[in-house]
């Protein structure tokens, strides 16, 4: 289902990472420059208040307002008079799933409180009713930095009175937790506060919830804390409760059991946490937004921006973290609908809804969810697999098989990585699982009597494929996809199962599998939606942050919505991609790059070539093994070096270093990608207790690597490898970039990506752009076989996406309605090419980018083939001229890749002329 509204004026996006010293009216001054570049649309990442010294901006506190950090809405207004006066809009992204366990977030603050009589008690999506005794009615946070006798007894719970507010606090180093203003009376009756102010708490500790008399009281006792008195009382409650001395220790533990929260040393969260999080990040606290309240709270203020004009359509992040999807994008859907008729009249069309989806294999989005398409990570699946060769897999198959034990195969990676996090990460999650799964049928006669169901219960979610089902949502749709992911997940549980947990199995699925539209009983339901609000974290964690980091055979596959066991994807199933997606979501959004990509376009374009010649890899990966000395120092083991001899080659500069601060900052960029790494994959280190001694050898082994006195030998050939691929590997990435140009879609393009992008994993990825270069390099008008002859600047990619994003302007109907037409190729060199057709109206854009261009003799010099190339198209009958967007019209249509010019071709014929 697609939008009405919007989304064919969206043309071409721009992925802007606000924050890091991108502000609303930075971006207003780059709004030329996007024009120029051919932009459609600003893709903002969020721009509501979050934490203070947000790098990102995911950890909203509040959804009413703009972040001051980065402006505020006359900012905003300034940046969208900008865009409307050059014909664009913005893309704001926004985050309804979860927001900051802050205190500067203050419906959380209120639940903390007030507990379960908080007006947003059940905004939040918290247990209240957990069997454990300390946190039955409250919420636990797993904050402190120690046991939590051990922080009592060293003075590090410090109750305080806070004069701006009026309200007590326990502040733990930087944190504080608010005390409920129905125990103040005892608070200050201990330090006989006068008794108007006594008698204003008893009312408030008979009212039990906030309100006015609350409000009031807590006004008289912010006005006598300032007096004299005031404060030699407050000094003497913080003395009386100090937990270093007996007396103040025992105060203190009684106020703490009257809190609606409970503190906890860090690492008991895993075990006992009674709130939903985001994947595994206790900072994050999920939202209920399922409830109608809940949505018009978070989305009122984003709704009034849309209405006025100020906002022109909305990405939605990890839409697979909502309890219900279908009804949140009908809802957000139904809202934008009913406010359009209302927007300014100068406004663009607007309403486009983008989701964050990653999508499995085999997998498409729901038809019952009215949006516009997914945020692009199928998309950069596909075109990088079709940028592979299939046929080297044997060769890096035996090149990772010979690193090791640990060397093994992505699936049974995965599923290790699965069994640790349910044990280690996820326990808490998976243990309230069991126990909704356990109470929802009988024992009497039943499977389930005499088992214990957690075996049974993990292997099932061992071999679950997809992120999650949906049957847990309360829209009626179509669960054929979710029912054959769970059966698949089943029939593999069960075949390595006892005949007992067999059968429990298959309880446990067909529970998981009930339809609202049956009326299954609300525990029932809860138990649905637990098993998805696990199994889209247990996905992401397992694959994209251990098993990527596990698994080396080539990490150009190791990326977000990626399977890295698929080496190549047919050509012949690239198009089939295509038509599907012009089918079904013809304005969904074709990345190739975003904030949370593990490496750049461009260095997994370069990584690529590898596939294509993968003996000389091996000869030279075993020679570095040999040479460079890695074993018995300590680290990196075989696994680990040949990541790291990928991420070299994928990150190297295309020019030779300028000085030693280049050096320098090139060799920390690794060794921070380095870092990471390691602890991800958690095989000799982690992020929770970390192995130094291992980090420090490998850490070190980087420095030797990268120096040039002791490493001379190996860093001229390391310069000397990538100076052979990179020009393949740059017409790989300019291969990619046509193809997200012009298949059926939307080109987004990530901040700075117009230019060679070699980034590694956030931060990264994240670092600010040299717009200032970019723009100088827009404006230096030339022909494309000139910025091709200068291709390491980048200019040659930048200058495509002008040309073909110019091109889109002119004639925007012929991609949002126009044909997608494969082209068959033939003779010797068919492999090297990808070849369709755009048609609508009379016009024709034939378009056949390179594939496998190690094969085609790549000139270091100009990107130009070096050999004469049997590649023909067969094409219908077309009289007339054909005209190029792309360096000149080969001499033969039919054969486009000509000795001697750049292999892109982007080829226009209008009938008739």
């Amino acid at each position: 289902m697609n939008s009405r509204h919007g989304a064919p004026s969206v043309r071409a996006t721009y992925r802007l990472q606000f924050r890091g010293g991108m502000t609303l009216d930075g971006a207003t001054a780059l709004v030329p420059q996007l024009a120029r570049l051919g932009v459609s649309h600003l893709y903002a990442s969020p721009l509501l208040a979050a934490c203070p010294g947000s790098t990102h901006g995911y950890d909203t506190i509040r959804y009413d307002r703009i972040d001051p950090v980065l402006g505020d809405e006359a900012a905003l207004a300034r940046l969208a008079a900008r865009l409307h006066a050059h014909g664009m809009g913005l893309i704001m992204d926004i985050v309804p799933n979860h927001m900051a366990a802050d205190g500067h977030n203050p419906w959380w603050r209120d639940v903390l409180t007030w507990g379960q009589a908080s007006v947003h008690a059940n905004w939040f999506d918290i247990d209240w009713d957990v069997p454990d005794p300390d946190l039955h009615g409250r919420v636990m946070l797993p904050v402190l930095d120690r046991p939590f006798d051990d922080v009592l007894a060293a003075g590090l719970l410090v109750l305080r009175h806070d004069g701006e507010s009026g309200l007590f606090f326990i502040h733990h180093h930087d944190q504080r937790f608010p005390l409920c203003p129905m125990g103040y009376a005892g608070l200050l009756a201990a330090v006989d506060a006068p008794g108007h102010l006594l008698a204003a708490f008893t009312t408030v500790a008979m009212r039990a919830r906030p309100g006015q008399e609350t409000d009031a009281a807590v006004d008289m006792l912010r006005q006598w804390a300032a007096t004299g008195a005031g404060r030699v009382a407050m000094a003497r409650i913080a003395m009386i409760h100090d937990g270093t001395n007996l007396s103040g220790r025992a105060r203190l533990t009684d106020v703490l059991a009257e809190q609606a929260w409970h503190l906890a040393w860090w690492r008991e969260g895993v075990l006992r946490l009674n709130w939903r999080r985001f994947f595994d990040i206790t900072g994050l606290v999920s939202l209920c937004v399922e409830r109608e309240e809940v949505f018009d709270a978070v989305h009122a203020y984003v709704l009034s921006l849309y209405r006025r004009g100020l906002v022109d359509g909305l990405r939605v992040d990890h839409i697979d973290g909502l309890s219900a999807p279908a009804v949140y994008c009908q809802r957000l859907r139904a809202r934008l609908d009913a406010l359009t008729p209302d927007r300014p009249e100068d406004a663009l069309p607007g309403g486009a809804v983008y989701v964050e989806k990653i999508l499995a294999e085999g997998e498409t989005l729901p038809a019952a969810w009215p949006v516009d398409g997914t945020t692009g990570y199928d998309f950069m699946d596909q075109v990088s697999a079709a940028l592979h060769d299939s046929d080297g897999a044997g060769v890096l198959d035996r090149l990772w098989a010979g690193c090791g034990p640990d060397a093994g195969m992505p699936a049974p990676i995965a599923r290790a990585a699965r069994a640790y996090l349910l044990d280690q990460v996820f326990c808490a999650e998976f243990g309230h699982l069991a126990v909704l799964l356990r109470q929802c049928l009988p024992d009497e006669g039943g499977s389930w009597a005499a088992q214990d169901i957690r075996p049974a219960l993990e292997n099932l979610l061992l071999w679950f494929g997809p992120y999650r089902t949906y049957f847990g949502d309360e829209a009626i749709q179509d669960h054929g996809g979710d029912a054959m992911a769970l059966d698949r997940a089943k029939l593999a549980a069960r075949r390595i199962a006892t005949g007992e947990q067999a059968m429990v199995v298959g309880d446990i699925a067909r529970l998981l599998s009930a339809c609202p539209e049956w009326a299954p009983p609300p525990l029932v339901r809860r138990a649905q939606q637990a098993f998805e609000h696990l199994t889209a974290p247990l996905a992401a964690k397992s694959l994209e942050d251990t098993t990527f980091y596990r698994y080396g055979r080539l990490l150009s596959r190791n990326e977000v919505g990626s399977d890295p066991a698929v080496m190549g994807l047919p050509v012949a199933t690239f198009h089939a991609c295509c038509v599907l997606r012009q089918a079904h979501f013809p304005h969904a959004l074709l990345a190739t790059a975003t904030h949370d990509h593990k490496r750049g376009e461009d260095a997994r374009a370069r990584l690529a070539v590898l596939s294509t010649m993968p003996a000389e890899w091996e000869r030279q990966v075993h020679d570095w093994f040999a040479h460079n000395h890695a074993a018995g120092r300590g680290g990196p083991d075989r696994i680990d070096e040949l990541m790291l001899y990928q991420t070299l080659v994928g990150a190297w500069p295309l020019e030779p270093f300028a000085n030693d601060a280049e050096r320098l900052h090139f060799r920390r960029r690794i060794q921070q990608w380095q870092t990471k790494a390691l602890r991800e994959a958690k095989r000799h280190t982690g992020w929770i207790s970390p192995d130094t001694a291992y980090e420090d050898a490998c850490a070190g082994f980087v420095d030797r690597l990268l120096d040039p006195v002791v490493s001379a030998p190996f860093l001229r050939q390391m310069a000397g490898f990538v100076d052979r691929i990179a020009p393949a590997g740059a017409v790989n990435g300019l291969a990619q970039t046509l193809l997200r140009l012009t298949t059926p879609g939307v080109p987004d393009l990530y901040q700075g990506c117009e230019l060679w992008d070699f980034s590694l994993v956030d931060p990264d990825n994240r670092v600010p752009v040299n717009f200032d270069y970019r723009a100088m390099l827009l404006e230096q008008s030339t022909s494309f076989a000139a910025a091709a002859a200068t291709w390491r600047t980048g200019r040659v990619k930048q200058d495509m996406i002008r040309r073909i994003l110019a091109f889109r302007q002119n004639y925007p109907v012929l991609f949002t309605d126009g044909t997608y037409e494969p082209v068959d190729i033939g003779g010797d060199d068919r492999s090297h090419g990808i070849a369709f057709m755009r048609r609508h109206g009379g016009i024709s854009l034939l378009v056949v980018a390179p594939r496998l261009p190690s094969g085609l003799a790549i000139h270091a010099g100009t990107l130009a083939v070096g050999r004469d190339v049997d590649l023909s198209l067969v094409l219908p009958d077309m009289t007339g001229q054909w005209h190029s967007l792309l360096g000149d019209v080969p001499r033969r249509v039919t054969h486009p890749f000509t000795r001697g010019q750049v292999p892109l071709t982007c080829l226009v014929h209008h009938e008739g002329a």
